[in-house]
């Protein structure tokens, strides 16, 4: 089944896809223009390992609304999240995703309501889905929210370098977003930061590069001096095809993700264990020239290298 719902993901997303509110920073800060740099954090995965908060949550919507398909519930295996999860970006596609290609079109019923068969209809119950499944998903960071080792860290020794801007660029639900950057940044760091790109401030989710381009123009900077970090396959994709740099902070989910062969260039299991500050980001790049390697010596190898 697995394997199906992999080839099924593969061929839509090679149909769909061909790469192509703001917080501010204090006035101590310079002007964009003046930036020789930017780092710039997606949030679920980089920030706060939240995958499993987000499955559970769904799984929690779906069983609040009682969705059944052909008589069977509605749930989603921490398998099939892994795959949604590396291959869709957004929550509502990722169910319009599920509903429309895995299920076959089928949509469940709801309530013991029948199944909606209009698009406004199914677009009404994948809103109500997502409203329900975000309040949820809130309930469980305030819980559970612990950022991951390092970046914290590495985002404070960059805010406080003039030279380089500092963003976050999340494709999660606003709302879903606010709530992960308050438990874990506070708000005094979220104002300090150059762009702050949520939810639907743009059109497009990853992997189209949309939000990483919009960053960078907010910013005022070209993309080769942009270095990402990401956590899924997803994310890469958006920011290689914005041509910026990337960073691949792997998690237990996204770990056997061939991250090389979609251009990463590094990949860590996470910040702190391999030492990661900025010199060891962005030295290269200020010495070595906007084509030198990023973290050699600390990166799992790539392919070339392991041989």
């Amino acid at each position: 089944m697995n394997s199906l719902i992999i080839c099924f993901i593969s061929v839509a997303l090679a149909r769909a896809f061909t790469p192509m509110n703001v917080f501010r920073k204090s006035t101590s800060r310079l002007q964009a223009s003046n930036y020789d740099f930017a780092l710039l954090f997606d949030c679920d995965g980089v920030i706060l390992e939240t995958e499993e908060l987000h499955r559970l949550a769904y799984n929690k919507a779906f069983k609040d609304f009682d969705l059944t398909i052909d008589d069977e519930a509605v749930e989603w295996s921490v398998e099939y999240y892994d795959v949604l999860q590396n291959s869709i970006g957004g929550g509502k596609p990722k169910m319009f995703f599920h509903f429309k290609q895995t299920m076959g079109g089928k949509f469940p019923m709801s309530d013991d309501k029948p199944a909606p068969e209009t698009p406004e209809e199914q677009q009404e119950l994948i809103d109500s889905l997502q409203d329900q499944k975000t309040a949820i998903y809130q309930s469980l960071v305030e819980e559970k929210a612990i950022p991951r080792p390092g970046v914290v860290q590495l985002m404070d020794e960059a805010l406080n370098d003039p030279k380089i801007a500092v963003g976050v660029c999340s494709a999660s639900t606003k709302e879903a977003a606010l709530k992960v950057l308050a438990v874990t940044l506070g708000e005094e760091r979220q104002k300090k930061l150059d762009v702050c790109i949520l939810g639907d401030d743009v059109n497009e989710k990853k992997p189209s590069p949309m939000i990483y381009n919009e960053a960078r123009e907010r910013i005022g900077i070209e993309s080769d001096r942009c270095v990402v970090i990401e956590d899924s396959m997803v994310g890469l994709r958006a920011a290689k095809a914005a041509g910026m740099k990337c960073v691949v902070t792997y998690t237990a989910s996204t770990e056997n993700e061939d991250f090389y062969a979609a251009g990463c260039d590094a990949k860590i299991p996470d910040l702190l264990s391999r030492k990661v500050g900025l010199d060891s980001i962005f030295s290269s790049l200020r010495e070595d020239g906007l084509d030198s390697e990023l973290l050699v010596g600390i990166r799992d190898p790539k392919p070339s290298e392991s041989i």
